[in-house]
């Protein structure tokens, strides 16, 4: 049959797309309630192409994928981690059909820093977008305690320096109590007063566009990521919320 030549364990596809154990989905190909095909299937290292095969569990359609792809409107508070002992995390948010075993966010944002997160469970696209070597940009929207200094706009486009970080000059690594040369990053003020601001960014160190801004004796009050590559946080998510992204959308982060 079809689905025994696919590449993935029917039960092991199963148990991550659902919350379902793997137990669970041995008690139900034993009782016949697992159709691929239209056929019932009972043995348990049987085997599904996820393109082609249909596949009913319990008489419901079962849309298998080998990848997750979710859009997250992150709120405050809440913190970029698959599990976290004290907060809440970005994980925590998903909706039960959205959840699948796998899933973690691709990138940090600081638990007060909000907007556009990314989760999936591609360990090679999450390295592609956030590696250095892609400079895939993301694109924040600032606001600040005070107005900008004149010259703000060419400082950041040379690539600002940045002091230690206050909690690195007593790490025990060297190489985190160096100062830091930001690659080469678009400044452009929303208003006239110059307190807020859109920075696009095509590395991500550590709390980076906070300490940007610092260097030049500005304090962020707010961060809010608004675009990873080419696609922009749909304006409609509300805070906390999450979708899939469709294929064009996957395609638009890397350009």
């Amino acid at each position: 049959m079809a689905f025994q030549k696919g590449l993935e364990r029917l039960d092991k596809a199963i148990a991550a797309q659902t919350k379902l154990s793997r137990k669970d989905v041995h008690r139900l190909f034993s009782r016949g309630q697992i159709l691929v095909n239209g056929q019932s299937v009972r043995s348990f290292d049987s085997r599904v192409d996820f393109e082609n095969d249909e596949v009913l569990l319990e008489g419901k359609p079962l849309r298998l994928k080998r990848y997750s792809y979710l859009m997250m409107n992150k709120p405050a508070g809440v913190v970029c981690a698959v599990s976290d002992a004290a907060l809440p995390t970005v994980i925590d948010l998903l909706p039960d059909e959205l959840r699948r075993s796998g899933l973690f966010p691709a990138g940090r944002l600081d638990k007060d820093t909000t907007g556009f997160v990314l989760i999936t469970n591609d360990g090679d696209f999450a390295h592609r977008i956030l590696s250095p070597k892609s400079h895939v940009p993301k694109t924040y929207l600032a606001r600040l305690d005070k107005p900008a200094p004149e010259g703000l706009v060419q400082a950041f486009a040379k690539g600002v320096t940045l002091p230690p970080e206050r909690g690195e000059q007593r790490g025990s690594a060297p190489e985190k109590r160096r100062e830091t040369r930001c690659l080469p990053a678009q400044l452009s003020f929303v208003g006239e007063d110059r307190t807020a601001a859109r920075v696009v960014i095509r590395q991500g160190g550590y709390h980076q566009v906070k300490r940007m801004f610092s260097a030049f004796g500005l304090t962020v009050t707010s961060l809010r990521r608004e675009k990873i590559g080419g696609l922009a946080l749909d304006p409609g998510l509300e805070p906390g919320k999450c979708r899939e992204l469709s294929k064009i959308e996957v395609e638009s982060i890397e350009g």
